[in-house]
């Protein structure tokens, strides 16, 4: 979701790299998880080895379930970056070339996650236009810019994306058929109004962000529904740790971060929660 930032901050971001191998724990689920920046955490210490233009934490959601969860075989090619082609074809990073995610999966894959689908529409880009540091009427808002011939061109993104991820879910399906399989929706990224000028976004973008992020939370979730596959909502329980809560409480950073994460993206903290949405969820299928 971010390579034109992780590009700028590679060298700061190098000291936080560790080398880290694959969570094995003892006997239990085998586990693959697929997925963008959202779910690699990018930035968030440790950065794991190899794969590094990935910028995949070691105390993203998916290792901390891993952990607890004891699964005995635990794959994790979430990379910063990744869009539906990724899941198909190699990816290119700042730092080398990936395997297609896909490729991760096994016929003995017991577990899968995959969050994916912001970046085949753009959301990061869309929440770095709407940064505003002069309020109206001297800034410009920016989500009358979105509206083309009377439509929501964020809107006919995403629900452009919808057959994607059902094919998407048959071809997980057909790699891993003893696999329980969860997309994973996005966090809260603006509360109502939003908080400016300390997240620099005016109220009505703010609202606009919030609304676009829910609407693609709903279509996750609905082509979930429609593909026999499970969905695991980040959106309700980051409600009020969003960029705009205090340092100390919120889980996803602002563009300016005060923890080590990548702008508009989960810190540990956020992790740690959206682990504790997944655990359960994992647990209970």
């Amino acid at each position: 979701m971010i390579r034109s930032v992780i590009t700028a901050i590679v060298m700061v971001a190098a000291t936080a790299v560790a080398l880290v191998s694959p969570a094995r724990a003892a006997a239990g689920e085998v586990y693959v998880a697929l997925g963008d920046s959202a779910a690699s955490g990018p930035l968030v210490p440790n950065q794991v080895l190899p794969d590094l233009g990935c910028w995949r934490s070691d105390r993203n959601y998916a290792h901390l379930t891993a952990r607890a969860i004891g699964a005995s075989v635990f794959r994790d090619v979430t990379c910063s970056g990744a869009d539906t082609r990724d899941m198909y074809a190699p990816q290119g990073t700042d730092l080398g070339s990936v395997p297609p995610q896909l490729d991760a999966l096994s016929a003995d894959t017991t577990l899968v996650t995959v969050q994916i689908g912001a970046n085949d529409v753009g959301l990061t880009g869309f929440i770095e236009d709407c940064l505003n540091l002069l309020p109206p009427p001297v800034g410009d808002a920016c989500n009358d810019d979105y509206v083309v011939n009377g439509q929501d061109s964020w809107r006919v993104k995403t629900d452009a994306l919808r057959p994607r991820l059902t094919t998407l879910a048959a071809d997980i399906r057909a790699r891993a058929p003893r696999a329980r399989i969860f997309m994973v929706g996005y966090g809260t990224y603006a509360p109502p109004n939003g908080c400016y000028p300390r997240v620099p976004i005016i109220p009505s973008d703010a609202n606009y962000v919030r609304a676009t992020l829910q609407y693609f939370n709903r279509m996750l979730a609905e082509q979930a529904a429609a593909a026999g596959i499970g969905f695991i909502d980040l959106q309700t329980p980051s409600v009020g740790h969003d960029p705009c809560a205090a340092a100390d409480t919120r889980w996803i950073e602002p563009y300016v971060p005060a923890s080590p994460a990548a702008p508009f993206h989960p810190n540990a903290r956020g992790m740690r929660g959206f682990a504790d949405a997944v655990i359960p969820a994992v647990r209970g299928a």
